[in-house]
């Protein structure tokens, strides 16, 4: 069978992420949402997502086809059910569709002359850029459970301390020495490569990806995931930081979601909780207005490849879009448009041609090419947010 993973409905509500990925590529608990589906189904997926996206990300058809709603992470009975489908039958959470047989794509199906079958599982999906690090914690535990099932541990070193051990994975290539791991509230998981330098203390639940870094006296509250490549130092709560993104220094990042690509400058501080304790509204890019998140706690939602300079501020609930450049003192408004140039006494655009550079230098510091396609997506982007920008 060839499955397909769609954007669904709730894509728009997932930007800035989605602006450079489909949803199935959004890092949610300890693997993307694709690499979930893929591992349960043992087969790889393509997409269906925005035009400008698919030369990046194709899809491929075949005679017969499963597609299934990225927003949705599998489990074993969902699975089940979605392996079994067969012509002209689609499954549902109330009026929710979750997946379906189909033998041709087309935009607009009649669903009046399918079977619905109804799924009333337990099950998680994010609809909202919040649910990213509001939902990571059991995203975490469910693929910990998926990962570590029938796999040995490589031994703790002596020299780390922890609490329930049992709850603590480390996998081959995995370094750390003279750090404290406390799996009381969740687990943590130290994926192949990672290193997590002495000093520091880590609650989970926990993800720390392949390849990625936690600095020296780092202090990290779950539920946190750090994608591979990354580097983290500083205090860190309930944030999920995507690839090759570095928070390296002090400063304090909470309820925050980070795209890849990006960089905090040293002692970056965002605030997570307003002074009044009131409902935090973050950018809605849809209804391009202020919108209520039902949260206390929010922080900072950053886009690919957006930066910001040392002792930078951010308020509660601020959204940055893809590819800005920020610094200065003062806080920046709470809503900084893609491409631009600039903090709290104002922006400018930020030109295309600069920020290509930029993301050049960055990417081939890790060995990784900024591609024609690449740039196509970013230019696009460009051009798309170009109404939000007031230069």
């Amino acid at each position: 069978m060839n499955y397909i993973l769609f954007d669904g409905p709730h894509r728009n509500n997932l930007l800035p992420f989605t602006y450079t990925r489909p949803v199935a590529d959004i890092r949610f608990g300890i693997l993307t949402i694709r690499e979930k589906w893929e591992t349960y189904l043992n087969t790889t997926t393509t997409t269906v997502t925005e035009d400008y996206l698919a030369d990046k990300y194709p899809m491929v058809e075949l005679e017969a086809n499963i597609m299934i709603n990225a927003s949705y992470t599998p489990n074993e009975t969902l699975v089940n059910m979605i392996s079994n489908l067969t012509e002209n039958q689609a499954i549902f959470v109330g009026e929710d569709l979750v997946a379906f047989y189909t033998n041709e794509w087309q935009e607009a199906i009649n669903f009046d002359n399918y079977e619905a079958i109804e799924y009333t599982g337990a099950v998680l999906k994010i609809e909202n850029t919040w649910d990213i690090f509001a939902q990571n914690g059991a995203a975490i535990q469910a693929d910990f459970d998926l990962l570590t099932a029938n796999q040995q541990s490589e031994p703790i070193p002596e020299s780390v301390n922890t609490i329930n051990s049992e709850a603590i994975f480390i996998a081959p290539g995995a370094k750390l020495a003279y750090v404290t791991l406390n799996a009381t509230n969740g687990p943590i998981y130290i994926g192949p490569d990672a290193e997590i330098m002495e000093g520091s203390v880590i609650r989970g639940p926990f993800a720390l990806c392949n390849n990625a870094t936690v600095k020296m006296a780092a202090k990290i509250y779950g539920p946190t995931t750090i994608g591979p490549f990354s580097k983290v130092g500083g205090e860190v709560n309930n944030c999920v930081i995507f690839g090759y993104t570095n928070k390296g220094h002090d400063g304090f990042l909470g309820n925050s979601v980070l795209g890849e690509w990006c960089n905090l400058g040293a002692d970056t501080n965002n605030s997570n909780l307003k002074n009044n304790y009131a409902e935090v509204r973050l950018w809605d890019y849809q209804t391009e207005r202020f919108a209520k998140t039902g949260l206390q706690f929010c922080g900072l939602m950053m886009g690919d490849h957006s930066k910001c300079g040392i002792n930078t501020m951010f308020n509660t609930g601020t959204v940055v879009g893809v590819s800005a450049n920020i610094f200065g003192s003062g806080f920046p408004r709470n809503f900084v448009p893609s491409f631009s140039w600039g903090g709290s006494n104002g922006f400018t655009t930020y030109l295309t041609d600069k920020a290509f550079e930029v993301a050049q230098v960055v990417m081939s510091r890790r060995d990784v090419t900024f591609t024609e396609q690449d740039a196509a997506i970013l230019e696009h982007v460009f051009e798309d947010t170009k109404k939000f920008r007031r230069s």
